[in-house]
């Protein structure tokens, strides 16, 4: 980036979101002039020398104005859901959100597009064994994917169909996210925070997952924007751990005993769609679903070797991040 171009505004759509409020703070630290764009909630970004654009995703004239005069974008804006959100309401804000942050930026002549897509829009190699770059986006018609699964490899489609255009645009795909500055509780920030309460007496036997640390995703997505290939795809990965295994190093963390029970992955299964149904007569976001069960279930080592190499990228350890994250909850009076 030039000299001049670091005066150009710096979008973040989705800047109230957890990677949002993270990658902003980053780029405030690097002395970047930040655009942040939120629907509603501004909490993430409350206090911070930004300059607050509220803009429907759906709407196309908002995007374009909160877009004019940026040098790069960051679209993070979208629905995250394993079951809890309806399904066309998280293929409407994931695949034509992103269609409009996609015209926006032909529009207005933006330098490049860091667009955030996930580790669930990718189909595991041939192999089954893991996932990397070249892996396959999963199929809309594929039935043994959820919706938030498909919109997101919709919505990567279509940035793959903006390059081809002429758009300089990356992206990236990070694993499960974890860490501080959650404002609006993100799905496993939610049962980090019920652990730490003692909400939560069991856990689910599931197979290893790959957690990734926030501020390492922030710091992946702006090594993107400077070091990226135009077109390319980079994972950004953590360390692989159970969950049973995650939730002890949280309670070594946080000082308080983890649940001493982990319940079969078939019997979680059976159980899912009670406990989802009693989350939403209270009101409440289920803590796990049929989807997020599934999830949990077909997970496979995530490699990031291609951001490393390329990039320089890096991911710390995940007792430094549960450590932070502990308290950084702590700050927020939800223990």
């Amino acid at each position: 980036m030039s000299g001049s171009d670091g005066q150009l505004p710096v979008v973040v759509t989705g800047a109230s979101g957890h990677i949002g409020a993270n990658l902003v703070r980053a780029l405030l630290e690097r002395g970047r002039r930040v655009r942040a764009v939120v629907h509603e909630n501004t909490a993430g970004v409350d206090g911070l020398p930004v300059e607050i654009v509220r803009a429907d995703l759906l709407d196309p004239g908002a995007v374009l104005r909160a877009c004019e005069g940026a040098a790069t974008v960051f679209h993070l804006a979208g629905k995250i859901s394993a079951g809890w959100i309806a399904d066309d309401t998280v293929t409407t804000v994931n695949v034509t959100g992103t269609r409009n942050v996609v015209e926006a930026c032909f529009a207005v002549g933006v330098r490049r597009l860091v667009h955030f897509s996930s580790i669930q829009a990718l189909v595991a190699r041939p192999d089954g064994d893991s996932f990397d770059e070249a892996c396959e986006l999963v199929s809309p018609s594929d039935p043994t994917r959820g919706a938030y699964d498909k919109a997101k490899a919709e919505a990567e489609r279509m940035v793959q169909g903006a390059v081809e255009r002429g758009l300089d645009a990356v992206v990236v795909n990070p694993t499960a996210v974890i860490g501080p500055c959650d404002f609006q509780r993100s799905p496993l920030g939610e049962v980090l925070a019920a652990l730490g309460r003692g909400k939560l007496p069991a856990l689910v036997a599931a197979a290893n997952c790959d957690y990734v640390d926030v501020r390492d995703v922030a710091e992946g997505a702006l090594l993107a924007e400077h070091r990226g290939r135009r077109g390319e795809r980079y994972i950004l990965s953590g360390v692989r751990l159970s969950l049973v295994d995650l939730a002890q190093r949280w309670a070594t963390a946080i000082g308080r005993a983890a649940p001493r029970f982990a319940v079969p992955m078939g019997l979680a299964r059976v159980a899912a769609p009670f406990a989802s149904a009693l989350a939403r007569w209270r009101g409440r976001r289920p803590l796990f679903t049929t989807e997020s069960l599934r999830v949990l279930r077909d997970q496979r080592p995530a490699i990031c070797l291609k951001a490393e190499v390329e990039l320089g990228y890096r991911a710390r350890p995940i007792e430094e991040t549960l450590r932070d994250t502990c308290a950084w909850i702590k700050s927020q009076g939800w223990l």
